[in-house]
């Protein structure tokens, strides 16, 4: 499988549920898809609600020849900045999380070396207010492997499913 076909197969595993868009994406990135939801509990009618939760996710996609340790900060910086400047933290916001996915045909042993310890957080408001986390998944054509930081191993199944 080449590194277009692994792409094109990642993105059509997430339009089942997210809005993906590969068409006047922001560089670095190759597509990003979105994810909003909106929970409301209330009591007898609909006017009196008890309690409200809005969760977002913002996933970007890039597709490279080869990911070296200088390429994989750049991506992981305009990931967490992008998806950063997207919340918007209020008494209903329950979590923004950002994630990245990179495909690429090779993966330097620096570069796989990092990623593990790549990670970002934010609380907003000590957490009354939501918090986002981040996520990182690094996919190698050529060899078939695949490497996570701790919060983006929720992704393994997808990526088993994938390579």
């Amino acid at each position: 499988m080449t590194v277009d076909e692994m792409f094109d197969k990642l993105l059509r595993s997430f339009q089942v549920y997210y809005n993906v868009k590969r068409e006047d994406v922001a560089a670095p990135f190759a597509a990003e898809a979105e994810f909003h939801t909106h929970d409301e509990q209330f009591f007898l009618v609909k006017s009196a609600v008890l309690a409200e939760a809005e969760s977002r996710e913002y996933i970007y996609f890039a597709k490279e020849k080869f990911l070296d340790s200088a390429l994989l900060l750049h991506l992981d910086e305009a990931a967490w900045v992008s998806g950063m400047e997207r919340v918007r933290p209020h008494k209903d916001h329950r979590n923004t999380d950002v994630s990245l996915f990179i495909v690429a045909e090779k993966i330097s042993d620096e570069a796989f070396k990092m990623i593990p310890k790549l990670r970002h957080y934010k609380s907003y408001h000590l957490g009354l207010q939501g918090w986002s986390h981040y996520r990182l998944v690094a996919v190698e054509q050529s060899s078939g492997r695949a490497v996570y930081n701790r919060v983006g191993r929720s992704y393994k199944k997808l990526i088993r499913n994938i390579i």
